[in-house]
């Protein structure tokens, strides 16, 4: 089977191979380990890994391909999107269209078809090859047609798209892609972008960055807003890090969000210095994600409004809600 799989890439020169699943999911194999850490012969095919490129939600390996008999190498690169959940689709669909715009934008012209693959070949296979075409069709008609698409990919091959969620998801990536388009900004134009962001829309008489602010409507709910240091600064309800309840703790709540760095999903904990009453959920927090390392950027000497001792000055000396 793999050696097919491998052959096929072979005659159709496919530069691009994506994969859209994880080897294990649910505690069930989805897919076996069709290439190599090193080097493997396949059948008369031989593949050697050149590189691995690891990011927050895909991985691309390149390959170097060769077949016995014919002296030419072939190049290709995998495509491995790592954040689809293991149940349904993924919450939004800002990682998925960033890989999408990766692999676009790396495969070659002459490159051949690009070989798309889940565990079953439906279902979240389906899913990219839609968003594709439509926002090709999108950019270059002006106009998309979701139904017929998905019409004409299931009469080709069964359950292309296999639940009613991942057509809502369908249309939901579509339509972010349509509004936002590419969020990626340069480092040179930072700063210009964010000063746009402030601006007071004259017929919402808002700006964008207030539209965003409405997303944190947990840290707004009447219940938190004691345990915020600032209601300017609020992390968004997608990102919140909740803290593990016990016994007798009502609240999971804490001011803290969670931010992936550009190569780990989660790479970071944001939060501000705990207030006197919040001491205690700084380090409920901490305790199951067992950071390594934390950053405090602001001098003991600096001035702040009800600040908590968060660790104690003294070898064997506890602290408990601010107070040592």
């Amino acid at each position: 089977m793999i050696y097919d799989f491998w052959r096929m890439v072979w005659q159709e020169n496919c530069f691009s191979i994506v994969m859209i699943t994880k080897l294990v999911e649910v505690g069930r194999m989805k897919c076996c380990k069709y290439w190599p850490d090193d080097t493997e012969l396949y059948g008369d095919i031989k593949i050697t890994l050149l590189k691995t490129e690891t990011l927050a939600e895909y991985t691309v390996r390149t390959f170097a391909m060769e077949r016995r008999g014919y002296p030419a190498k072939h190049e290709v690169c995998q495509f491995h999107f790592t954040s689809w959940p293991e149940h349904g689709v993924p919450y939004h669909a800002t990682g998925l269209l960033a890989f999408l715009r990766r692999v676009k934008a790396s495969t070659p012209p002459d490159g051949g078809p690009v070989v798309v693959h889940c565990s079953m070949g439906a279902g979240r296979t389906g899913c990219y090859i839609v968003l594709d075409v439509m926002l090709d069709m999108a950019e270059c008609e002006g106009v998309v047609d979701i139904y017929n698409c998905v019409k004409t990919l299931c009469s080709r091959r069964i359950n292309m798209i296999q639940t009613e969620e991942q057509y809502v998801f369908i249309h939901d990536a579509i339509l972010e892609a349509c509004l936002c388009g590419e969020t990626a900004i340069l480092v040179n134009e930072f700063a210009l972008t964010y000063k746009e962001m402030l601006k007071v829309d004259s017929q919402s008489n808002t700006s964008q960055l207030r539209e965003e602010f409405q997303e944190c409507s947990i840290s707004l709910m009447p219940r938190n807003r004691e345990k915020n240091r600032s209601m300017d600064v609020l992390p968004p309800d997608r990102s919140l890090a909740f803290l593990v309840t016990t016994e007798g703790e009502s609240s999971n709540y804490i001011n803290a969000a969670l931010a992936d760095s550009f190569l780990r999903p989660a790479a970071f904990v944001v939060t501000p210095h705990p207030l006197p009453g919040t001491t205690t959920d700084f380090w409920r927090l901490l305790g199951p994600l067992n950071p390594k390392v934390t950053a405090e950027l602001v001098s003991v000497s600096t001035p702040l409004p009800r600040v908590a001792a968060v660790w104690a000055n003294d070898g064997g000396a506890s602290v408990q809600d601010g107070r040592r």
